[in-house]
């Protein structure tokens, strides 16, 4: 089992920053206060345009033809419909099974939110509140929508499979991102008692969700469990025979290498893929089939600046206006940075790059330098990801 994919990000969970006009006329900066700040047909209409037009047919006939095999698609927890005052997606889901087959692509679904977050981040749904893990109701709301998905889609041929909770967060992660001050929250009293995850609570649940699930999924389907971004943690976990096609994943990101201080210049950043994503993927595959289910060739070297660990001008932190360094320059770090990153994938399972494509303007609006390199379709045109090699 091999698997090249592309994330479906933005599409189905919005990330403001992956497509500003969304949140035009808000201050809201994640999905929980974007239709508690607009009225509900403003809402309802620029949500429906926006899943409608974001991704289409056509995207997955090019996504083929890019030499990818999969995408992964995040999906938010209200995907059925049934939490105001949100809109589920159910339907857009359908489609894209129906594209995917088509075309002959595989999908990984992957519940990217759960209610009161997971980890605090924007792209959890609700920014500095993580405290999902504390409210028992809420973890058994999230078992039933992975029963719910596994039962609707356990019988495609399309399912590659279902990832049980995208990054939830542990303690090592929630100190070195130092998530309470890099996404406040709105409401301190909502946010009042946000923690990490423990492992041993990220243990339990995804036994548990492994059980409810496999009711309903074919054991060929794989079940994906999140590293919590420790990736080493696992060695001992699911060993009992009952555990079949169990995928993990592990996120690796160069801008939180830069987070944990790696130099900023390429060859910091090859010796840091070859001396840990290669060695640890590598290592871990003996346990599980290892995939990087997030990955992309954004870097502050390219940026021309310090990005802190990849915060943007809506964190605060102005990039530059202009370009510091030549086409070609970028370019070859670019590429450098691409084929390390894909050997290290190569020690494991596969991959899926974030994202397939964002619509942030990094020419005209000022501070965006650098972040092109988040869309795959601009990386594969500029010659930056070798799709053929």
């Amino acid at each position: 089992m091999k698997i090249k994919g592309v994330n479906l990000g933005n599409w189905l969970v919005l990330e403001k920053w992956m497509s500003p006009a969304l949140f035009a006329g808000t201050t809201a900066e994640d999905e929980y206060y974007l239709p508690r700040q607009l009225p509900r047909e403003v809402y309802e209409a620029r949500i429906q345009i926006h899943r409608s037009e974001y991704i289409s047919e056509r995207d997955f006939v090019t996504i083929k033809s890019m030499g990818m095999d999969a995408v992964r698609i995040p999906v938010p927890y209200f995907i059925f419909g049934d939490r105001e005052p949100f809109i589920g997606c159910v339907e857009e889901l359908d489609k894209a099974f129906n594209w995917a087959e088509k075309y002959g692509l595989q999908i990984l679904i992957d519940l990217h939110t759960a209610p009161m977050g997971q980890n605090g981040f924007d792209n959890g749904g609700i920014c500095g509140v993580c405290r999902w893990s504390q409210f028992p109701e809420e973890v058994e709301f999230v078992l039933t929508v992975l029963e719910r998905l596994s039962e609707r889609y356990g019988n495609r041929k399309g399912l590659w499979g279902i990832e049980v909770l995208n990054e939830p967060v542990t303690e090592r992660a929630w100190q070195s991102m130092d998530v309470p001050n890099r996404y406040p929250a709105v409401d301190p009293q909502m946010a009042e008692g946000s923690r990490p995850n423990t492992l041993v609570f990220l243990r339990d649940f995804y036994c548990r969700a492994y059980d409810r699930m496999r009711r309903y999924l074919p054991e060929e389907k794989y079940i994906v469990i999140h590293d919590g971004f420790e990736l080493m943690a696992w060695k001992d976990f699911m060993r009992d025979e009952k555990y079949v096609n169990v995928v993990l994943d592990t996120h690796q990101y160069l801008m939180l290498a830069e987070a944990e201080g790696c130099p900023q210049n390429t060859e910091a950043y090859l010796s840091y893929i070859r001396d840990h994503y290669e060695k640890e993927i590598a290592e871990m595959q003996n346990y599980f089939p290892v995939i990087c289910g997030e990955w992309c060739l954004f870097n502050s070297l390219a940026c021309g600046c310090d990005t802190k660990g990849g915060q943007s001008v809506l964190n605060g932190v102005h990039g530059n206006d202009t370009e510091q360094l030549e086409a070609g320059e970028k370019r070859e770090i670019y590429r450098a940075l691409a084929r390390a990153q894909l050997a290290a994938w190569e020690m494991g399972s596969g991959y899926f790059y974030w994202s397939y494509k964002l619509l942030t303007d990094t020419v005209n609006d000022k501070g965006w330098i650098g972040w092109d390199s988040w869309d795959f379709g601009r990386c594969v045109d500029l010659g930056w990801f070798p799709t053929r090699e």
